[in-house]
């Protein structure tokens, strides 16, 4: 059974870090933990997931949700990243989602946050979209990582060449979040 509630020497090996750098990201208030009654410190799995994520340090297998999705959301505007990230956590399978709105973080988040699919803008300013594609595809590590494109100009042509180099799926600005939900759900049970 997996532990829901750290002592803090095992989530300073879960960091990586001493014991004392824990307490003290507790004590700067960068996570929450609570103290037992022998004033023993405490962290819930949750938190340290959510600070470690939030600090592009890598999660082990061991403490990271089994079984539990991983989406990453990549666009710029904060409008669409809202509306899909809200969309996707109000659905029954319960995802775990994250959001990046520029590619240096994106990256960060691939390689930190291992998602099982990734949701990409391929018009923002800093990311070449077939680049991301063919990257993460190539990449042994992460090619079994589920891409759906996002762009506002999206032809015939271009959803080829994104299929090409990896995208599963491709979609056109507006979004329709409905199908975006049934696409999503079908990618991660394939």
């Amino acid at each position: 059974m997996m532990n829901d509630v750290f002592t803090v020497y095992t989530a300073s090996q879960y960091c990586k870090v001493s014991p004392q750098t824990i307490i003290n990201w507790i004590d700067s208030g960068h996570f929450t933990a609570y103290k037992t009654p022998g004033g023993h410190r405490r962290i819930s799995r949750k938190d340290l997931e959510v600070f470690m994520v939030r600090q592009g340090i890598p999660i082990p297998e061991e403490i990271s949700e089994v079984g539990r999705k991983r989406i990453l959301v990549v666009d710029d505007d904060p409008i669409i990243v809202e509306s899909i990230v809200q969309a996707l956590e109000e659905d029954e399978h319960d995802y775990e989602v994250i959001s990046a709105s520029d590619g240096f973080e994106a990256g960060l988040q691939v390689n930190h946050f291992k998602p099982n699919l990734l949701i990409l803008d391929i018009m923002m300013p800093d990311i070449k979209g077939y680049d991301v594609c063919k990257k993460i595809k190539s990449n042994p590590e992460t090619r079994q990582t589920k891409i759906i494109v996002l762009s506002a100009y999206l032809d015939e042509e271009k959803f080829n060449k994104m299929k090409e180099y990896g995208a599963d799926a491709c979609f056109s600005k507006p979004l329709p979040l409905s199908q975006l939900k049934t696409e999503v759900t079908r990618l991660l049970q394939s």
